[in-house]
């Protein structure tokens, strides 16, 4: 009977054991990424490729979930009040880490201490991009243009706040040019605005814009990033251009919630960098004229550094609000 009750009791003691031994393995259920804004934009498309390739590595689905508003905060600040067990981590744009902070007022949650950061994932180039109306060929012109016309010439943005609104604020500060702005609802109603000539210039991601140059339904006068993309080394950076110190781009970072646990952190990382070397991945994310980085958790944490430093100074100077 003894050894009857010790093997009746051992082998209760197995599912336990299993149980605790699987909620030690992370991940052992879908994970879920979060990406702050809607189904079907250029950071929506990239998080379907990453999340898909880290699926694979994970061994669990990574599960997209678009919360849009509030210029990315509803999605930033979903994920900082998750709980932080690596199951919830978010792929965010510097318009919402690094410029929304100095434009909206009580965000409901502190942008750094909220979250853990991960890597710089990936950077895509703006271009300064004008309508075929609009007399000129080279930045130099255009810079000369506009400032004939101080107050007159309009620029198009995805909305107040946005990163093609920042990058034409950097572009007056730094060009000493005074511009027009139109704000659009959305990338998408900014670029087609410009297409119709509804207004003469606007800061447009790469992918998007080289289809037009092709078409001769645009001119590309400028690359936005301090060196010139690989996707289109024929167009000169605007610092090369007469606009020096001029570095502007939407930068995609990976952040999870404060307080996840370091195994996690380091698992989830490791799992972004391998997506990131697949060369599936690799191709996908090259059509989208997007410079893969993927740097380290250090790296990332300089960076945000700058980058809240240098929005928050042009706010400032350029008296944007909101």
């Amino acid at each position: 009977m003894a050894t009857r009750r010790t093997l009746l009791a051992a082998g209760l003691a197995l599912p336990a054991l299993r149980s605790a031994s699987a909620q030690e393995v992370f991940p052992n259920r879908p994970i879920t990424l979060v990406i702050p804004w809607a189904a079907g934009g250029s950071t929506d498309v990239m998080g379907r490729v990453i999340a898909q390739a880290m699926a694979a590595d994970l061994g669990q689905p990574v599960v997209v979930d678009n919360r849009g508003g509030a210029s990315g905060t509803l999605g930033h600040g979903h994920v900082a009040r998750s709980r932080p067990d690596g199951y919830t981590f978010l792929l965010g744009t510097n318009s919402t880490y690094a410029i929304a902070p100095h434009l909206i007022r009580n965000l409901p949650y502190d942008n750094r201490a909220a979250f853990t950061g991960v890597s710089l994932v990936a950077r895509s180039a703006q271009v300064l991009c004008v309508h075929p109306s609009v007399p000129v060929n080279s930045l130099a012109e255009f810079v000369a243009y506009a400032k004939g016309k101080p107050g007159e010439v309009t620029y198009s943005s995805a909305g107040i706040g946005a990163s093609s609104h920042l990058a034409a604020e950097l572009f007056q500060a730094k060009s000493g040019t005074r511009l027009l702005h139109v704000p659009y609802r959305g990338g998408g109603p900014s670029v087609q605005g410009l297409l119709a000539g509804e207004v003469a210039m606007s800061f447009v991601d790469m992918v998007t814009c080289l289809p037009f140059r092709a078409s001769g339904q645009l001119k590309l006068l400028g690359v936005s990033t301090a060196r010139r993309s690989a996707f289109a080394n024929d167009i000169p950076t605007l610092a090369e251009s007469g606009v020096p110190g001029f570095a502007s781009s939407t930068d995609v970072i990976m952040l999870l919630p404060a307080g996840t646990p370091a195994p996690i952190v380091t698992r989830l990382s490791a799992a972004l960098q391998k997506a990131l070397q697949d060369p599936a991945t690799k191709e996908r994310l090259t059509t989208m004229a997007v410079e893969i980085i993927g740097s380290s958790p250090a790296e990332l944490d300089t960076y945000w550094t700058e980058e809240l430093a240098k929005w928050g100074e042009i706010i400032r100077s350029q008296n944007i609000t909101i």
